[in-house]
């Protein structure tokens, strides 16, 4: 059977790609080689969910699924929000920056998008993830812990705008010197 490896995402403009970079790379500065693998600027993008190998014939529904949660709400905004670490800073394995709705709280209409997405792919056979959903942009996976402890992960993040307009089913094809993202099919928020 033909499958792909998928995810859906929201794709960030080069600006925001460009200071993730920037924050990235300054963390990055005083650690040794090969400590943290940093995800390259270009391959970014806000995850809503992770689905997996994913048979070719199955696409469709997803791609409905996808237009049934864009059609749920209308476009906003998010801005990047500082940086954190999963499961937490002592110690962490994924090194991220945060994502909040401009006045910094949490985004209402992000958390009602997950909630519909969730509920248009449950049927699927996709049900809603058991951890909570918390918005973050990864900056990079820690390889040797040993290296990382006691650092601070700590960068002066522009609060830039990173406006939410389309989903995007995306195929993620692995290869040895990173992966290949390719968009199969992007569905639009709702215009008013």
């Amino acid at each position: 059977m033909d499958t792909i490896r998928a995810f859906i995402a929201i794709e960030l403009p080069p600006a925001v790609k460009t200071e993730l970079g920037r924050v990235a790379e300054g963390l990055g500065a005083g650690l040794p080689r090969g400590a943290v693998r940093w995800v390259r600027p270009a391959q970014m993008h806000l995850t809503l969910r992770f689905l997996g190998d994913t048979p070719a014939e199955r696409l469709p529904d997803v791609g409905r699924a996808l237009d049934a949660a864009a059609a749920t709400q209308s476009p906003f905004a998010l801005r990047l929000d500082g940086v954190g670490c999963f499961p937490n800073r002592r110690a962490p394995r994924v090194v991220w920056v945060g994502l909040a709705a401009p006045d910094g709280g949490e985004s209402a209409p992000l958390l009602a998008l997950k909630a519909a997405l969730d509920g248009a792919l449950t049927p699927l056979g996709w049900p809603p993830e058991d951890r909570p959903f918390r918005a973050h942009l990864t900056l990079g996976r820690v390889k040797d812990e040993g290296a990382v402890r006691g650092v601070e992960w700590a960068a002066d993040v522009q609060p830039l705008a990173v406006p939410v307009a389309a989903l995007h089913l995306i195929e993620s094809d692995l290869r040895p010197d990173g992966p290949i993202y390719t968009v199969r099919r992007t569905s639009h928020l709702r215009s008013d």
